[in-house]
């Protein structure tokens, strides 16, 4: 923590991603090594494949597979999403709501609700870093 807030680039970077909900200090200290403080990974979705969050369809031909996530990825940050997404959906209400309702009335699977989730929170911690601004949890888009 010394040296985030001696650097006011990593403190600034590390404010942002920690708020979003789920995200604690360790897994933004990952995010923000793993993406070299967003300069080498700057999108969620290559980001996305980089932490083995995308399914990936087998298919040859006529023959299609089921989609399944790729054994490449970054385990380490594949596995302090998934704690994440395990705390954005406790604390988080609108996430708790969106995993209630894949699970419950459209009969998912639970893991590919909670990959699902884990997505969102990669998608909303690059959009806050690439739009500069803190997560706000009632975002409303002003139209003149």
């Amino acid at each position: 923590m010394i040296i985030i807030n001696t650097d006011p680039e990593l403190k600034r970077l590390f404010t942002l991603v920690t708020s979003v909900v789920g995200i604690g200090k360790v897994t933004a200290i990952q995010l923000i090594v793993t993406t070299n403080e967003f300069k080498d990974i700057n999108n969620a979705k290559s980001y996305a494949c980089y932490a083995g969050l995308v399914p990936y369809l087998e298919e040859s031909g006529i023959f299609k597979g089921k989609g399944r996530i790729s054994h490449m990825a970054n385990k380490k940050v594949k596995t302090l999403l998934h704690m994440a997404a395990l705390v954005a959906i406790q604390y988080n209400d609108e996430l708790r709501l969106y995993y209630e309702r894949k699970v419950n009335v459209e009969k998912k699977n639970k893991m590919s609700v909670i990959n699902a989730v884990r997505n969102k929170l990669v998608q909303r911690i690059f959009s806050c870093v690439n739009q500069n601004r803190m997560y706000e949890k009632n975002y409303l888009i002003l139209v003149a």
